[in-house]
């Protein structure tokens, strides 16, 4: 399927690597000319180069989104080469901390990496999507914002903070062209969950095997339908959908991508 993203020019933030790199690429495979953000110009490089080389078409913008002054630079390089059509706010922190560990810096500071630094690129990229009278604003949230846990609980506020602002962000976009909408995944698999996944794999007793540790440890901390992690294509796939002139009648929406974890309508 076309998802008709040509000439349509896309900056995703956090895209040096992880879930953003998946993203990025998949935007850039469906012919979006995209710009990866990250804050280490080397890792950034290497995925635009990544890109060039399968035919794409990528720039890089580097800078810190905790930042008015990091904010700045990235748009300005974001914008350098053309306008920006598609902003998708992937960027952030986390953090593992309990509610007796959580300072209330930690959550200040939580809140500034999740939320603020969402705020700051819609401030800055949104206003000139309306002169073009089309835009798509994506926010990567996830199901502890919709069903928190009793740990992390200042990165599960941060969650449900960016499904609220993505709302009310569709709203106060009305009949502009512009859309704003959430993907929320579930757990992804990545190289650093899976060296977790090995390192707790004795202490509850999952065994040795990669796949059996994976598929218990779905079953025992993240029940879900399909039985296993989600992949981040799965979610970049979202993502482009939300992108593509397909997605023109969707806003305000959010989108589970997460096997059914969260029991909800």
């Amino acid at each position: 399927m076309d998802l008709k993203l040509k000439g349509k020019r896309a900056l995703v933030t956090g895209s040096s690597s992880g879930l953003g790199e998946a993203i990025v690429k998949m935007l850039a495979a469906e012919g979006a000319s995209v710009v990866v953000h990250g804050r280490n110009i080397e890792r950034a490089r290497k995925v635009s180069e990544d890109i060039i080389s399968s035919g794409g078409t990528a720039d890089i913008a580097v800078g810190d989104l905790s930042t008015d002054e990091g904010a700045d630079a990235v748009a300005a390089a974001a914008l350098k080469n053309g306008q920006i059509d598609i902003l998708v706010n992937n960027a952030g922190a986390t953090s593992h901390k309990s509610w007796g560990d959580a300072t209330t810096l930690d959550w200040t500071e939580m809140y500034n990496n999740n939320v603020v630094s969402y705020v700051r690129m819609v401030q800055r990229l949104v206003p000139q999507m309306k002169t073009l009278g089309w835009g798509r604003v994506v926010h990567i949230g996830g199901g502890l914002g919709i069903q928190p846990i009793k740990e992390q609980p200042h990165y599960n506020a941060t969650l449900a903070a960016r499904h609220n602002m993505s709302i009310s962000l569709a709203r106060q976009l009305k009949e502009t062209g512009i859309t704003s909408n959430v993907v929320s995944p579930g757990a992804i698999i990545n190289p650093m969950v899976e060296d977790w996944l090995i390192s707790a794999a004795p202490k509850f007793s999952w065994g040795t095997d990669l796949e059996e540790i994976k598929y218990k440890a779905v079953q025992e901390l993240i029940p879900n339908d399909t039985g296993r992690f989600g992949e981040p294509d799965e979610i970049a796939g979202a993502v482009a959908y939300l992108c593509s002139t397909f997605a023109d009648y969707v806003s305000g929406a959010t989108i589970r991508v997460d096997g059914g974890t969260i029991k909800c309508m």
